[in-house]
């Protein structure tokens, strides 16, 4: 069939630049088509944190940590609770996708000039039993550079094929339509809109200044998913995590709307397990916002006590980094949108990382000096400190009377009692003194701790949160950010889109946030965390890969 190219893909983003030079690299013509400008190039990638799960890696060796893909699967299909009959494919995408995190995940990045941080993070560390959520051993490897570290192999491969003439990028393209005949997937059709070169993340404007349409033998949709739309959150909720919240902040930009999921679904794909979901209970408002309602999450580590906003501490093994929707569960149920965490600065300078490649100067601009006071500086990174210092959510006082008093008039409802506050940290203070203890997030302390990457970087020595030398208090105030749709597009491990009839939609592909990172929903209910980059890599390489395939 002749073509403006052999396939387009539709989205800038990592999984898109991934199925781009996958094609290009196979030596087809590929068209990738974005709605924002140039300056967006790597999508919602380039703000990450730039985590990446991997089993069983040098990293991990060094350390002492012995995984293998046997645990990692255990532990992946304990988070994920697969329990729907349209489960069939995302299960067949987890185990492939542990079984590409324990082979060949590291070596195909590091060919292409990728590299790791050297201390590997514990995320999501569950503490039901062995067989259900979290992960056992440490497996978060952040890359060097952060996200821009995990956009820039792809990035350059990229602009290498547009020298050769092999790829084309369309900016400012928005698509309206995928146009089909006969069942089959032709190309698409849209608006393009006037430049804007606003900076990445900014809102851009919507002014249509003409039409476009664009025919291949394959459509790849690498859209991302509904973050930025908090309409379509809500109307996504499940009733299983309680009533939606009334108040949310955003992880990702406006422009991370569900627009072409919408599309793309009306056309006949398949769209399964659109709610499930994973938001973040940690977020926290940018002081110095980029787009409209952004937040940051906190990166916790174990030692923060976490407050309901009645002042109830979360029951174990809710603790700090370790169920993040068991969390949003339980909050959502207390009837209110917000909770707390109460610390000291000791926790802080040494717990408290920030998540996204704007917030890491140090491994974001790969400066080991940098990075290295980590461990040595005597305060927290500057911009956890920047955050303590002009935060909205961020409260900071000599003792817990007036630390109480500031809580109730940030939240303006006068939940908190002290004296309830005061008797359950002094509770908790008393079982610091012994190294056997019955409170389970001290116990959960000691056993970071036993972790050398945690005792170095991560974990503060066990103290009495009401102790001075350890001060001043702080508190925080926690919002709901929103990040990521677990569901997506039903795939095959092609990653070809199946239509509402059951049967494969001939030219269609879906990759990333929109395919649910890959099959419609590999994560199931929870993530593993590290997970989104990595599947926005393994599904995007399926795709470009089994389309250059097909294509004539």
């Amino acid at each position: 069939m002749a073509g403006d190219a052999d396939v387009i893909v539709v989205g800038a983003g990592l999984s898109g630049l991934v199925a781009a030079t996958e094609i290009s690299d196979a030596g087809k013509r590929v068209i990738v088509v974005d709605q924002e400008g140039e300056q967006s190039l790597g999508g919602q990638a380039f703000w990450s944190f730039g985590g990446l799960f991997l089993v069983g890696s040098p990293e991990q060796r060094r350390l002492g940590i012995k995984d293998s893909y046997e645990l990692a699967l255990q532990d992946w299909m304990g988070s994920a609770g697969f329990d729907r009959h349209e489960d069939l494919w995302p299960r067949r995408w987890a185990e492939a996708y542990v079984a590409f995190a324990a082979g060949e995940k590291r070596g195909w990045l590091r060919t292409m000039g990728h590299r790791i941080f050297p201390i590997v993070g514990w995320a999501e560390r569950g503490g039901y039993d062995a067989m259900a959520h979290g992960n056992s051993v440490p497996r978060f490897h952040v890359s060097w550079g952060t996200g821009p570290g995990v956009v820039e192999p792809f990035e350059r491969r990229a602009r290498e094929a547009q020298a050769s003439g092999r790829l084309t990028f369309k900016f400012r393209h928005r698509v309206d339509a995928l146009t089909m005949t006969n069942g089959v997937v032709e190309g698409i059709t849209g608006s393009i809109l006037e430049p804007d070169s606003i900076e990445r993340g900014k809102s851009t404007s919507r002014k249509v200044t003409g039409e476009f349409t664009l025919r291949a033998q394959a459509v790849i949709v690498a859209s991302g998913g509904i973050g930025g739309n908090h309409d379509l959150v809500r109307q996504n909720w499940p009733k299983r995590l309680g009533s939606a919240p009334k108040n949310m902040i955003s992880g990702v930009p406006e422009h991370v709307d569900g627009r072409m999921i919408g599309i793309t679904e009306a056309a006949g794909a398949r769209l399964i397990n659109r709610d499930r979901m994973w938001h973040y209970v940690e977020g926290v408002r940018n002081w110095s916002p980029i787009w409209p309602h952004h937040g940051i999450r906190i990166l916790p580590g174990p030692s923060s006590m976490w407050f309901d906003a009645t002042g109830k501490r979360l029951a174990a093994p809710l603790f700090p980094g370790s169920d993040t929707l068991g969390q949003l569960q339980y909050i959502m149920n207390t009837g209110y949108d917000y909770s707390w965490f109460v610390l000291t600065q000791s926790i802080i300078k040494k717990e408290f990382a920030l998540s996204g490649s704007e917030q890491n100067p140090d491994l974001t601009g790969k400066s080991w000096l940098l990075t290295a006071r980590r461990a040595t500086n005597k305060g927290a990174p500057g911009p956890v400190e920047a955050f303590k210092n002009h935060g909205a959510d961020f409260i900071v006082r000599d003792n817990l009377s007036d630390l109480v008093a500031a809580m109730n008039k940030l939240s303006g409802d006068d939940l908190l009692k002290f004296e309830d506050i005061k008797a359950q940290i002094e509770a908790r203070d008393r079982e610091i003194a012994n190294p056997y203890v019955k409170d389970a997030q001290v116990m959960n302390i000691h056993n970071a701790r036993r972790y050398v990457g945690d005792r170095l970087i991560r974990t503060a020595r066990p103290h009495r949160l009401l102790d001075p030398a350890h001060g001043p208090l702080i508190a925080v105030k926690l919002n709901i950010l929103t990040r990521k749709t677990l569901g997506g597009f039903e795939t095959d491990l092609d990653s070809r889109v199946f239509g509402s009839d059951g049967s494969i939609i001939a030219g269609l592909y879906a990759v990333g946030e929109a395919a649910g990172f890959g099959g419609g929903g590999m994560h199931g209910y929870r993530s593993l965390e590290g997970t989104f980059l990595g599947g926005c890599l393994f599904s995007g390489r399926n795709a470009g890969r089994a389309a250059a395939k097909a294509v004539t």
